[in-house]
């Protein structure tokens, strides 16, 4: 029995070279259609990206700007439920009664434990608390504009950053005389 190289064309790997990659236009695309769905499959597409490589890109920048841009972006249209929740907590909910097909009365029925448990879960959502010298404790998840802007424009990561604020300040290094 003799073995070939030859790969089959339904399992050949694609080269990296040949996918599509995660551009900071791709990202902010991303994020913005991830912050008006609510859906990394729905928002990825619109990427031109797959939902899995959306997902590694996160797994690889976790802690990152374009990690808290994604949680950021899942409080976008966390808050509005949350503020129609405690609305219908705060007003109840218009129940009509109906006799023999007739209007014949509304009342209000409250539940509270809807809102309760929203408000609750609002807390887990968030991505936890950098420390605070660290550059992302100055980003909250309220600042998703900030957080989009940061990973279309600024440098990939925190470190890279941080290395790019100490050769401006230092120097690079070259061109100076070794005496």
């Amino acid at each position: 029995m003799t073995h070939s190289s030859k790969t089959h064309p339904a399992t050949e790997i694609i080269p990296a070279s040949n996918a599509p990659q995660w551009t900071p236009a791709r990202q902010t695309l991303f994020l913005t259609a991830l912050a008006s769905t609510h859906s990394v499959t729905q928002a990825a597409r619109m990427a031109g990206m797959s939902r899995q490589s959306a997902y590694a890109l996160r797994a690889r920048l976790k802690g990152e700007p374009f990690d808290l841009a994604w949680h950021a972006a899942l409080h976008v249209r966390f808050d509005a439920l949350a503020e129609a929740a405690l609305e219908r907590a705060l007003h109840g909910v218009e129940v009509p009664h109906f006799y023999k097909g007739e209007l014949v009365h509304t009342s209000r029925r409250f539940d509270e434990r809807l809102t309760v448990a929203l408000l609750a879960m609002r807390e887990r959502l968030g991505p936890p608390r950098a420390r605070s010298n660290h550059p992302a404790f100055g980003y909250d998840p309220q600042d998703f504009g900030p957080l989009v802007d940061r990973v279309e424009r600024g440098p990939e990561t925190w470190d890279e950053e941080s290395r790019l604020e100490y050769e401006e300040f230092y120097g690079d290094g070259e061109g100076e005389d070794a005496e």
